[in-house]
């Protein structure tokens, strides 16, 4: 018995959308990590590009669970000597809850060219608009 290969041919991308609404952050990002990556396809192979695109809404009213809110930063090096930004998440999630749920997927997917690729095809919004009504995207039921 040998492995199956998927082909590019053999692949067919759908548009989901995932409302975030009162959903801890985690649950979101893990449930569109595995949409981005395929793996709720039964076609699914490791080494394949072959997840969906993913749409994700009101990422403004995500939940962070505990003290993550107070406790939880966020901390990037500009390049410079001594130039370590620190961002709390409540500050994070007021300014730029895009960014923070954009932040959690990325973490959740592999760091390899496929990931980077994967990472295209999420588009995340505050409110509960999206510019792809175009596409047709199906709801998904977290």
């Amino acid at each position: 018995m040998s492995t199956f290969m998927p082909k590019p041919s053999d692949i067919t991308r759908t548009w989901y959308v995932l409302d975030a609404a009162g959903q801890p952050m985690g649950r979101v990002a893990a449930q569109a990590a595995t949409l981005l990556r395929g793996k709720h396809k039964p076609l699914f192979a490791p080494h394949a590009d072959c997840g969906d695109f993913v749409i994700i809404i009101n990422a403004a009213k995500t939940l962070l669970t505990g003290k993550k809110l107070e406790q939880k930063k966020y901390q990037h090096h500009t390049g410079y000597i001594g130039h370590l930004k620190t961002v709390s998440y409540k500050k994070l999630m007021l300014t730029r809850p895009e960014f923070a749920v954009e932040k959690a997927i990325k973490g959740m997917l592999p760091a390899t060219t496929l990931g980077r690729k994967s990472l295209t095809r999420l588009h995340v919004y505050a409110g509960s608009e999206h510019k792809q009504q175009a596409q047709k995207p199906e709801a998904w039921a977290l």
